[in-house]
């Protein structure tokens, strides 16, 4: 992995120490205020997608189960990890694909999050419009997806539900609940 794929967060000196599947762990010495020096890590992953996306008016939902997730069951945007060595544009099409069975023609990309200060990695929301049913959905084999279709105002109540695994999404959700322009832009934003 280049400088470039760390996204320039890693000093050019930094070692790889650990590769696993999903994670990679980096050390560096770095030197300290005082003059002495410490090591340093960073975890790298890949980045996530995720998509609000809207069917006749209603925002998809998934009720997820996964093996090694210890609630019984989770809320959850569509989504996942960005690890296919496609743009992120392509990733969150494919995704939203295969978990729900819905394609859309009608795509933003809404924000990008940065979610941990030690863990340098993306999650990139995209808005999703005038979503179709175009196919049967494909689960991953560690994947059992229920669709749930809320309201605007569902949505947001889901800021409170403990089960709503959308990390920093849930923090808008309270903002926009809070600060209604906030709120009315973004409802606009999903006609």
């Amino acid at each position: 992995m280049t400088d470039d794929q760390r996204g320039g967060k890693l000093p050019p000196h930094a070692k790889r120490v650990f590769k696993g599947k999903i994670f990679e762990t980096w050390q560096w010495e770095q030197k300290l205020f005082d003059g002495t020096t410490a090591v340093f890590e960073e975890v790298i992953r890949p980045d996530t997608v995720e998509v609000i996306a809207v069917a006749d008016g209603k925002i998809i939902i998934e009720e997820q189960e996964q093996p090694g997730i210890m609630t019984a069951s989770f809320l959850s945007l569509p989504g996942g990890r960005a690890d296919n060595g496609t743009a992120p544009e392509e990733e969150i099409k494919r995704e939203l694909l295969e978990e729900t069975g819905y394609a859309s023609e009608d795509w933003e990309l809404w924000q990008d999050a940065h979610p941990f200060l030690r863990h340098p990695y993306t999650i990139h929301y995209f808005i999703a419009r005038n979503c179709k049913k175009t196919q049967e959905a494909r689960l991953d084999a560690g994947e059992r997806i229920k669709l749930r279709f809320v309201s605007f105002e569902e949505l947001l109540a889901l800021s409170d539900n403990p089960l709503f695994r959308a990390g920093d999404f849930v923090k808008i959700l309270l903002r926009m609940r809070l600060d209604e322009k906030m709120r009315e832009e973004f409802r606009k934003k999903l006609k």
